[in-house]
């Protein structure tokens, strides 16, 4: 479980941050079988195309995974938690069982998508969402603000690069598919850009901007630690789709750039300044 003793967050902020994105994932609900599977043009797709789909299918599939660590870091059950935090890890689960079908939902569309198109068999799809699906995801972050801040960019970091891949593509059905997914993408930034926000403004800059330099200097895109040849192929989609994950940096920048508070403004320039130091590393 996350220690957060310095920085609790009123539960009853977040339970209103979670039924904004439920009330907005509700309007934007899709299901698999809205995408129309009768145009779909496998010879549009370039070997690079194909690739690009396995490897995101990897990341989307492993939403046991994260949702595992999630559930652990912030438990719902057990006598030892304090009723604060019990009532805080309750009204965070809630947006985590809507999170945790959105990405499901993106893992069974990748992966029908890959068997129609021809990109993988049945076996050997399985075969390989099994062997990664089977490795632990963890986080090396001590407080919640971090998880939060670290998800900030990497949901805004994979909404760009669906945003992106989408325009170095031609086939109508996997364009239709990533324009999904970015919104879906884009409204979970949306949750976790809130509730920074809400922690800046419950405990001012000061106290927040050095988890935040934590995150930035530490931050890894999900599977980069356990990938079979993450570097190296996470190197060519990229290149693919004209893509950097650093960009996402700027989304957190601007969280903090939106605060003018006393005493607050030399922090939020001083993160500017280190966020354009990371993206230069």
């Amino acid at each position: 479980m996350l220690s957060d003793a310095a920085h609790p967050l009123d539960p009853s902020v977040l339970a209103a941050l979670t039924g904004q994105t439920a009330k907005r994932a509700g309007e934007q609900q899709w299901t698999v079988d809205d995408l129309d599977w009768t145009a779909l043009r496998p010879d549009e797709l370039t070997e690079q195309d194909r690739s690009t789909v396995r490897f995101i299918t990897l990341i989307e599939d492993h939403i046991p995974g994260y949702l595992g660590y999630f559930l652990q870091a912030f438990p719902v059950t057990g006598a030892e938690l304090e009723v604060e935090d019990f009532c805080f890890n309750r009204e965070y689960f809630r947006f985590l069982i809507g999170w945790a079908s959105d990405e499901d939902r993106h893992a069974l569309a990748l992966t029908r998508y890959q068997l129609a198109a021809g990109v993988a068999t049945p076996q050997s799809l399985a075969l390989e969402l099994a062997t990664e699906g089977q490795k632990p995801f963890v986080l090396p972050y001590q407080r919640p603000i971090q998880a939060f801040a670290y998800t900030l960019v990497q949901e805004k970091a994979t909404q760009l690069f669906y945003q992106l891949f989408n325009d170095a593509i031609t086939e109508p059905v996997l364009k239709d598919l990533l324009n999904k997914l970015a919104r879906d993408e884009a409204r979970h930034f949306a949750f976790y850009r809130r509730l920074v926000h809400a922690y800046i403004e419950r405990h001012g800059l000061n106290s927040i901007v050095p988890d935040l330099k934590a995150v930035l200097e530490t931050f890894r895109m999900p599977l980069s630690d356990t990938l079979d040849n993450y570097w190296r192929w996470s190197l060519r989609v990229a290149e693919h789709a004209g893509y950097d994950h650093t960009e996402a940096y700027e989304a957190l920048a601007r969280v903090v750039s939106s605060f003018v508070r006393e005493g607050g403004e030399s922090s939020a320039e001083d993160l500017l300044s280190f966020v354009a130091r990371v993206r230069v590393l």
